[in-house]
């Protein structure tokens, strides 16, 4: 059963008398026939926490810098509208004793805890963000990763990878930078594709009538999961491995990739999908930064003279990493050139950076 964390926060203009506050407020409490421990705070404001019926849990702290602070903790399925007359009396109750002080109120909508269906995930720079997600309709551990798809009234469904956003059905602005933004012409072009299991950036581009497409994905169940309920993403390219003008190869791309460096295989578009958090099998993976910086050798390695190499960035506030990328590639055994796009990705509820890049 999940949990209801309800929380009500006064921002004050100056410190409040807490004993003042705090008798002003008994009355409440005791309608609610909640019971009162109030705890030692070595003189750093009033803390007390309330038992009251039906598990009914809160925390009361009035800070001596000058915030209140009120956290309700109530259990699935308690009455939504004695829980909202406590919180409504009380926001009423500390106006009225704050009167003149009160510099915000901030009534936040009830977090989920322990709840059957997650809703909340983080961004890129760590925010979190709360999903209108209804159903988890996958849910599975690889060899490699934790693979969920999750429905969302929104953005469709979801892929999330190891607790990460990767792709929702409603992402095509994601697909399309990815590949270029349409400026490319990849009829008759020979395209590597790394990761994407999703089978976005495979089945647009198969529609662009390439000569040939490779795709090297590592994880079968992300491509079973999302051939079964990522469609809207992937059409029907993932209903067989090999097709008219594609190909896809279940393997680490690592090996794949050194293995076409050695044949002299080469490519006109290489499209780097391979989730941020690095998965191979290649004992080089000692970092993310090292194993980016393979990639990008390896496949700038098999990039013809004229291709292009593209890849996702990441959110435009990392603008840490985004920078240290960017060194990466003046670092690289060949060197190249680049430029990047900035483009709002929907469920990622943030603006995101791609790249293209290119042998100078």
């Amino acid at each position: 059963m999940a949990v209801e964390h309800y929380t009500l926060d006064f921002k004050l203009c100056a410190p409040a008398d807490h004993s003042a506050t705090v008798r002003g407020l008994q009355s409440i409490f005791q309608e609610q026939e909640m019971t009162e421990t109030v705890h030692d705070t070595e003189g750093h404001g009033y803390l007390a926490t309330f038992i009251g019926k039906n598990g009914r849990f809160a925390i009361l702290r009035v800070h001596s810098h000058g915030l209140v602070t009120f956290d309700l903790q109530c259990c699935e399925g308690d009455d939504i509208t004695q829980v909202d007359n406590l919180l409504n009396a009380l926001e009423k109750k500390l106006k009225a004793l704050l009167h003149g002080n009160v510099q915000r109120v901030k009534r936040l909508p009830a977090l989920q805890r322990g709840a059957e269906v997650d809703r909340y995930w983080p961004t890129a720079d760590g925010r979190l963000v709360e999903y209108d997600i209804d159903e988890v309709v996958y849910d599975k551990d690889s060899a490699y990763q934790n693979i969920k798809i999750l429905h969302s009234q929104q953005f469709g469904n979801i892929l999330i990878l190891n607790g990460d956003v990767n792709l929702a059905e409603s992402d095509l602005p994601y697909t399309q930078a990815i590949m270029g933004s349409g400026r490319e012409c990849y009829a008759g072009k020979e395209v590597l594709i790394l990761g994407g299991g999703d089978g976005g950036i495979l089945c647009e581009a198969v529609k662009l009538k390439p000569k040939m497409i490779t795709m090297v994905e590592i994880d079968q169940l992300v491509i079973d999961g999302c051939r079964k309920h990522m469609r809207k993403t992937c059409g029907n390219v993932l209903d067989n491995l090999k097709g008219d003008c594609y190909e896809v190869l279940v393997e680490d791309c690592v090996p794949v990739l050194k293995k076409f460096v050695e044949e002299g295989r080469t490519f006109d578009y290489v499209i780097n999908d391979l989730t941020a958090v690095p998965i191979s099998t290649a004992p080089e993976e000692e970092s993310t930064w090292e194993f980016l910086r393979l990639i990008l050798d390896l496949s700038i390695k098999v990039l013809r003279s004229s291709g292009k190499y593209f890849t996702q960035g990441n959110c435009v506030n990392l603008t840490e990493a985004l920078g240290e990328y960017e060194e990466l590639l003046g670092k690289l055994s060949c060197k190249v050139d680049f430029s990047k796009e900035v483009v709002c990705v929907p469920s990622y509820l943030e603006l995101w950076v791609f790249y293209t890049i290119w042998k100078k």
